[in-house]
C-alpha cells in the first residue's frame, strides 16, 4: 500500500488568480469584509496554504454606499495616535464616510487579514471603487455574492 503525499503549494502556482467583482450597495460592513478577506487570503480555494499568498483579486463597486447596523454611524470611532502626549484623534464613522468613503471597508478588511508579511500584497489586490463602473473589464471579473 502506498502512502499519500501531502502537497505543499509553491508561490509559482499562485499565478492563476481569479478576478471577482462585488456590489457593496446595501451590504453590511462586517459581513462583506469577511467575504472579501476570505477571498483575498485564498481560503476559498482548494490549494490554500497559510504560508503562501494565493488569493484572488476583488473589485468592490459602490464602496461608499455600504450599510451599517445599529447606531454605528454615530458611536463607532476610528482612532489614531500621533505618538505625542494627548495625540489621540477620534473620528466617528459618519465623518469618515463623508471624507474618505472607502476607508471604513479598507480598515475592516485589513483587520481581518493575517498580521504578517503577506498582508500588504493581499491588500494590493483589493480594488475599491465609489461608483458603478470599474476599469478592470479586461480581466473579466466574475460576480462574488454573499451566500
Amino acid at each position: 500500500m502506498t502512502a499519500m503525499k501531502t502537497i505543499f503549494p509553491k508561490q509559482q502556482s499562485a499565478n492563476e488568480r481569479t478576478w471577482y467583482v462585488v456590489d457593496a450597495e446595501g451590504q453590511t460592513l462586517g459581513r462583506l469584509a469577511t467575504l472579501i478577506a476570505t477571498t483575498l487570503s485564498g481560503k476559498n480555494r482548494i490549494d490554500y496554504s497559510p504560508h503562501v499568498d494565493n488569493g484572488d483579486y476583488v473589485v468592490v463597486l459602490n464602496a461608499d454606499k455600504i450599510a451599517t447596523t445599529g447606531t454605528k454611524e454615530s458611536k463607532k470611532l476610528y482612532r489614531r495616535h500621533s505618538g505625542y502626549l494627548g495625540g489621540l484623534k477620534e473620528v466617528p464613522l459618519a465623518t469618515v464616510r463623508e471624507k474618505k468613503p472607502t476607508t471604513m471597508l479598507y480598515n475592516a478588511v485589513s483587520g481581518m487579514l493575517p498580521k504578517n508579511r503577506l498582508r500588504k500584497d493581499m491588500m494590493l489586490r483589493l480594488k475599491l471603487q465609489t461608483g458603478d463602473t470599474h476599469p478592470y473589464d479586461a480581466q473579466q471579473p466574475k460576480p462574488l455574492t454573499l451566500s
